[in-house]
């Protein structure tokens, strides 16, 4: 005869006094995290400064990701170089990883879709933000550019390179790989060949730069985000991003956004994307000054979640200094 299932025991004052204690600590660790960050920003500003730019900019790795890993969270961080965007959000969803860091923009070339529609699916929070100026170096063991017969790189950086490769290599195939790390390590293993990529990636690989600073746009930087599990506590200077949508009708989006204005909320951002819902649906992402729990951002969150017919906040953070 099997024994009855036990039944559940009601949670004491004192186990709910160190559940709240944990919750507390939890918090105090987020702020922690975003104070270091902040300490690791004036760091980078001072190096900058003295000249010393170190290997700040620039992971193990060899990405620009790993790069703005460094920068947000110092140089003692444990990483994890993972394949795509997806799967970081998969292993931090899993716990895998506390943290990940994605790309979402480039002052050049604009959004990172994959990075929002990710935002789509997933239940994580933006943590924080990273600013990282971009600078794309043409790496090869080839003597000269004229040897160079096919340039591998990611999309977005081939991208951001456009005008300089069209001026200085017309006609040499443009191949399209998953990170500029793999780009240098295919350029490393085949002759004719050559990347763009970070200079530490040329360091990593063996591969001599045979050109510096070739991105279009002097000033290029990429926006990344840091996702996890936890909200943020608010910080006096900070950012919220959502999702919604408005319900097919004329001046829908009009009213979805007037309680921004209202509540005296700046919109820095919008971004639409195809809800995949069906055709010709979509969705958008904001993002606007201050914290969810500020008493005006959430007085108008609650009225546009009303009029709404999706409201998603996937994280108030603090706002990214560059």
């Amino acid at each position: 005869m099997k024994d009855a299932p036990a039944k559940p025991t009601a949670a004491t004052p004192e186990l709910e006094a160190i559940r709240e204690r944990i919750d507390e600590l939890d918090a105090q660790i987020q702020t922690a995290i975003n104070r270091r960050a902040e300490l690791a920003r004036q760091v980078a500003q001072a190096k900058r400064e003295s000249g010393d730019d170190g290997d700040f900019y620039l992971g193990p790795a060899g990405t620009f990701t790993q790069a703005a890993v460094r920068k947000h969270f110092g140089h003692s961080v444990h990483t994890l170089p993972l394949d795509g965007i997806d799967a970081v959000f998969r292993e931090v969803a899993a716990g895998a990883a506390k943290y990940g860091v994605v790309p979402v923009e480039n002052s050049t070339e604009g959004v990172v879709s994959h990075t929002l529609d990710m935002f789509m699916q997933s239940s994580l929070k933006i943590c924080g933000e990273v600013g990282l100026p971009i600078h794309h170096f043409l790496l090869s063991r080839e003597p000269d550019m004229a040897a160079v017969r096919r340039i591998y790189s990611h999309q977005q950086s081939l991208a951001q390179c456009r005008k300089w490769l069209d001026l200085h290599l017309p006609g040499v195939e443009r191949m399209s790989v998953s990170s500029n790390a793999e780009a240098a390590r295919q350029a490393a293993h085949e002759p004719g060949s050559g990347a763009i990529a970070g200079q530490v990636a040329g360091e990593i690989y063996g591969l001599p730069v045979l050109a510096a600073n070739i991105e279009d746009e002097p000033e290029n930087t990429t926006r990344f985000l840091v996702i996890g599990c936890r909200p943020v506590p608010r910080t006096g200077k900070d950012k919220t991003s959502v999702l919604l949508s408005a319900r097919n009708q004329p001046g829908a989006l009009h009213a979805l956004l007037e309680p921004f204005a209202r509540n005296g909320i700046s919109m820095t951002r919008i971004e639409s994307r195809p809800s995949r819902r069906g055709k010709w649906d979509y969705v958008f992402f904001v993002d606007i000054e201050g914290h969810a729990e500020d008493p005006n951002v959430e007085a108008a969150l609650r009225e546009i979640g009303e009029q709404s017919s999706m409201l998603k906040i996937l994280g108030s953070y603090p706002a990214m200094i560059l």
